[in-house]
């Protein structure tokens, strides 16, 4: 549902065959109904919990049995997790969110880097978002998980470069999913500015999910080959554009995370 159904719909649109998976089975059928009743014939759909190792890999194992190979993966499973300040959220929650937020990630993306690497290569697009660029207080769980993706996606971008697989990240921007309900539901344990907005982009209908679903397929498409290791805010950052910088792209540290130095506001005292 949501910016993963976007995704899939992204992909089929563009020829490709894909396996979509969901931890629940009911919505999970639904959406493979409805991609069906729109026309689309190449695609399927697998029960999957991404926390648990064996039904990621079977999962994996089942889009190249179908359909004779794996070239991308897209995974953008996450939740909030526990919602208020540090002090007073539940250690065991804070915990579980980091578990499916990044080991979730993890698992999925390293059975599919080393299915990509038996094929000669393939393209990995992860998803971050609120937290992971900027700080985000009273979603503690959720932005140290997703800081972390994207440290993750740089990491594996270099690990992977030697056998021909991209790995970026996406953050999709403000789009309305059902996390949002539970920012409404906690009230002032989110904080009053983040509640505010929330309320003022669920009202305006916030960003489209087809336009992180639109950056994540451009990054498996031939358009961005070359392009690996790139955290990419899709309402923002202008990536259709980005295969004509493609050298600036490979040579400089734009579009990662790294650390502010004094030289780099203009002071120098170090």
């Amino acid at each position: 549902m949501g910016i993963g159904l976007a995704c899939a719909e992204a992909c089929l649109e563009a020829g490709a065959q894909v396996l979509i998976c969901a931890r629940t089975e009911e919505p999970l059928t639904q959406a493979l109904r409805g991609l069906q009743q729109k026309g689309f014939t190449k695609v399927a759909a697998r029960v999957t919990d991404v926390m648990m190792q064996e039904q990621v890999e079977a999962m994996l194992q089942a889009a190249v049995t179908q359909f004779g190979g794996l070239d991308g993966v897209i995974h953008c499973a996450g939740v909030y997790g526990p919602i208020g300040p540090v002090t007073e959220v539940e250690p065991t929650e804070w915990l579980e969110a980091i578990r499916i937020n990044l080991f979730g990630t993890f698992l999925v993306a390293r059975q599919a880097c080393r299915l990509m690497k038996t094929r000669g290569g393939g393209r990995l697009v992860l998803f971050s978002g609120g937290g992971a660029a900027t700080p985000f207080p009273h979603y503690t769980a959720y932005a140290c998980g997703k800081a972390a993706v994207v440290r993750l996606t740089e990491t594996l971008a270099q690990e992977m470069q030697p056998f021909n697989i991209q790995v970026n990240c996406v953050a999709p921007g403000f789009v309305v999913t059902r996390l949002h309900q539970e920012t409404l539901v906690a009230g002032d344990r989110a904080g009053a500015a983040f509640l505010e907005q929330t309320k003022r982009q669920i009202e305006s209908g916030g960003v489209p999910a087809t336009v992180g679903a639109g950056a994540a397929a451009f990054l498996l498409s031939d358009a961005a080959r070359g392009i690996t290791g790139k955290f990419l805010a899709a309402p923002y950052d202008g990536w259709a554009d980005w295969p004509k910088h493609l050298e600036e792209l490979q040579r400089t540290d734009i579009f990662t995370l790294r650390r502010i130095v004094p030289k780099d506001r203009g002071m120098d005292w170090q």
